[in-house]
């Protein structure tokens, strides 16, 4: 098995890949113009094969030739950090006002190890390998981007398979692997609601229209609204996040508006449509009742489910099983209500993408500080086994094709 072969190699990359780790925590970069984070990836993949480089954001696509012909795997890396103040104390925090604190900087070491072990045995390759740097996955649609510039067709044909990895700093045991066919994570999008009302005195309400009273009705009735019109296997979940209203110097005034934002999680693709309907009559209903008028959009900016394929799934299990031991495989009884632009690319391209448990505190993982938060580390001993998982998954791949 090539993966068990790549992955005693990559224990020799540990600290290359620790320095690049490190490097691009230091200089990280929110959305899709990353021109540091670009110009330190190139730099690490010098030289490795074919780069192609897009003209609308910051990403990067490494073309690896095979010896001999065949199809076209994908792997993917995403690079862009999060508006986080770092908080963690590490030698090596960011002091730029971004943080890197769902681990993307682990994803690019992981993308440039796998990048190194392929093109160091591309004689035995039989086909094609394309890597992926893509920007803007928190939220700003980099996956699409590179998939409308056909950034996923440099070879000519379209990959046969997609794979992606994604660290966690929590909740997931270090060192494993894990995930599950099917849906994995969730569909994420927004919905944006206004209640105008007229203004008034705070003595007396009945002279006005009061948007606050609409607001929070309907807040609390979207919440009966995905208990009752939603199955429970199939669940939406709806977070309000923010609301505005009023001014918080003045208690004795009705004012004239008042909004709230949410974010829609779905996990099947019709569910969204059925949000959406809902909501709408509900919205528009309270508003009749309260005598206020009402704007929303619903479902705005949606992310795809990350619905892994079974098959590339199955080879997943069993290349980490057989690899690195039963024990590294932890299998997922359900997905999660995270999102991931992923979800795009496996639209596309059948494919899997995987959790690795990368916090370092081997007992309290459970509560360690998650992804996304200004405190998360990360255990960068789990960048040889990543690469290893990635560049071993597309030989597999391209010596599985071989044969039919």
């Amino acid at each position: 098995m090539f993966t068990r072969d790549f992955a005693a190699e990559a224990a020799g990359y540990q600290a290359v890949l620790t320095e690049i780790r490190r490097d691009l925590h230091q200089i990280p970069e929110f959305g899709i113009n990353l021109p540091k984070t670009r110009e330190r990836i190139l730099a690490s993949i010098h030289g490795l094969g074919e780069i192609h480089l897009s003209e609308r954001q910051s990403s990067i696509v490494l073309h690896i030739k095979g010896a001999l012909p065949g199809p076209t795997v994908l792997l993917r890396a995403d690079m862009d950090a999060l508006a986080v103040t770092e908080a963690t104390g590490l030698d090596f925090a960011s002091t730029n006002g971004y943080m890197h604190a769902c681990g993307h900087d682990l994803h690019m070491a992981i993308g440039i190890g796998a990048a190194h072990l392929i093109a160091t045995h591309k004689d035995k390759l039989k086909g094609d390998v394309i890597i992926w740097f893509q920007p803007g996955e928190e939220g700003h649609g980099g996956a699409d981007i590179m998939l409308e510039e056909n950034l996923h067709m440099v070879t000519g044909s379209k990959p046969i398979a997609a794979y992606g990895i994604h660290v966690t700093s929590s909740w997931q045991k270090p060192y494993t692997f894990g995930g599950k066919s099917g849906a994995l994570m969730a569909s994420a999008s927004d919905m944006k609601v206004t209640f105008k009302g007229r203004g008034g005195h705070g003595s007396s309400p009945w002279m006005a229209k009061d948007p606050i009273s609409a607001m929070t009705e309907a807040i609390s009735s979207l919440q009966t609204m995905v208990t009752k019109r939603f199955n429970a296997f199939d669940p939406v979940v709806i977070n309000v996040g923010w609301i505005r209203a009023g001014d918080d110097h003045t208690t004795n005034v009705i004012p004239e508006t008042a909004s709230f934002g949410a974010t829609i999680r779905t996990f099947s693709p019709g569910n969204l449509a059925k949000v959406q309907e809902h909501a709408s009559e509900l919205l528009d209903g309270i508003a009749k009742a309260f005598g206020v008028e009402v704007s929303y959009e619903i479902g705005s900016f949606p992310t795809e489910v990350v619905m892994n394929d079974p098959a590339a799934t199955d080879l997943v299990r069993k290349v980490v099983k057989e690899t690195f031991g039963e024990d590294r495989w932890m299998e997922w009884p359900h997905p999660i209500a995270g999102a991931e632009d992923f979800g795009s690319i496996v639209r596309e391209i059948p494919g899997a993408f995987i959790f690795l448990g990368a916090s370092p505190d081997k007992e309290g993982w459970m509560n360690a500080a998650p992804n996304h938060s200004n405190y998360a580390t990360f255990d960068e001993g789990v960048l040889p086994d990543g690469a290893a998982l990635l560049a071993g998954l597309a030989f597999e791949v391209l010596e599985a094709a071989s044969q039919n």
